[in-house]
């Protein structure tokens, strides 16, 4: 019998969804009433998801992660799922899209990669193997961040070289993945060889959820004054991130059964397949040129459909994809 949670921490971890559809609720009435608010809240996005990554990535013991890289079946089936089914489903999509460049580009960035924080919160909501999603995170952004800048010019073509420069894009890696990896693996390390570093690395995990709300928080409210004229561009892309999602919900059951992959599994790699990495593009979004400052926006809608849909995820994925699917022979959680 589970206990009814007792702490503010417990509290808010078992009321997560709440907080942060709460979160950006509060983000879209602030920057609405506060658009002022926004250029410096926008300032703050870099540090908070810096510490919200920190948090997520010390939760993946090196060791694990070594480990991780001969679970070969689900590597296999995530990277499928994220980097040739997504991108096929993308291209069918692009032509439909709305003309205006801006908005094309923040479709690409929010859609070509795979999300790596809170997918492992709502995939352990329905049952899917977080601890092996945990495991791939660094993977996923290593290729992800590889992979990008090449899906963009097949898709734009050569006219991305006027509007892209590279300079973002790696001053995103190293401030968004290298550094936060680093320091969370040294933290591991010291707290594998002190009780105060555990004690440190204890408490500095029961600060997910309030980061990630932050996170969701600062960008809404830092976003939405930038909304302007652009509405009715903006909202006419969300129709297609709600039919990616039920698309990829198919396509992800489909690649796990694939592989042969147990039910956690299996779960696992529809939301690895359907969640996308919002928060962290957002920064080269928000890096494009003024001209093309809708970028970003689009970025934050595509979150506030996918939060929206994890709601319906985190119940229909277990009807979706039963227990009793997957080979007995699959490696187990």
């Amino acid at each position: 019998m589970s206990q009814e949670p007792s702490g503010p921490v417990e509290q808010m971890e078992h009321h997560q969804i709440a907080v942060y559809l709460g979160a950006m609720a509060a983000g879209a009435l602030v920057g609405w009433a506060a658009p002022s608010a926004g250029p410096g809240l926008e300032h703050a996005i870099n540090p908070v998801l810096g510490a919200l990554l920190f948090v997520t990535f010390l939760q993946v013991p090196a060791a694990e992660l070594l480990r991780s890289l001969r679970d070969g079946r689900f590597l296999s089936a995530a990277l499928l799922v994220n980097f040739v089914v997504v991108p096929l489903v993308v291209a069918a999509m692009f032509v439909f899209l709305p003309a205006d460049q801006a908005v094309r580009i923040g479709v690409l960035l929010v859609l070509l990669c795979p999300c790596v924080d809170y997918v492992i919160v709502f995939s352990g909501l329905a049952g899917g193997s977080s601890r092996r999603l945990l495991a791939a995170t660094p993977l996923l952004l290593v290729v992800q961040m590889l992979l990008l800048p090449g899906f963009l010019y097949l898709f734009m073509g050569s006219q991305l070289a006027d509007i892209v420069e590279v300079g973002p894009f790696v001053e995103a890696f190293l401030i968004l993945i290298v550094i936060p990896l680093a320091l969370a693996w040294a933290l591991q390390a010291w707290a594998g060889r002190r009780p105060a570093g555990q004690k440190v690395a204890d408490a500095a995990t029961t600060t997910m959820v309030p980061l990630m709300a932050a996170t969701l928080f600062v960008v809404v409210a830092s976003q939405v004054p930038k909304l302007g004229d652009s509405l009715t561009d903006v909202a006419a892309v969300i129709p297609f991130y709600a039919v990616f999602l039920i698309v990829m919900a198919f396509a992800g059951k489909a690649v796990a059964r694939l592989f042969r992959l147990d039910a956690p599994a299996s779960r696992a790699v529809v939301f690895t397949g359907a969640t996308r990495n919002s928060l962290v593009v957002l920064p080269l979004a928000l890096a494009l040129p003024d001209a093309l400052s809708v970028a970003a926006v689009v970025v934050v809608t595509q979150t506030l459909v996918e939060v929206i849909g994890m709601v319906a995820y985190v119940r229909l994925v277990p009807r979706l994809v039963h227990t009793d699917e997957g080979s007995p022979a699959s490696v187990r959680t």
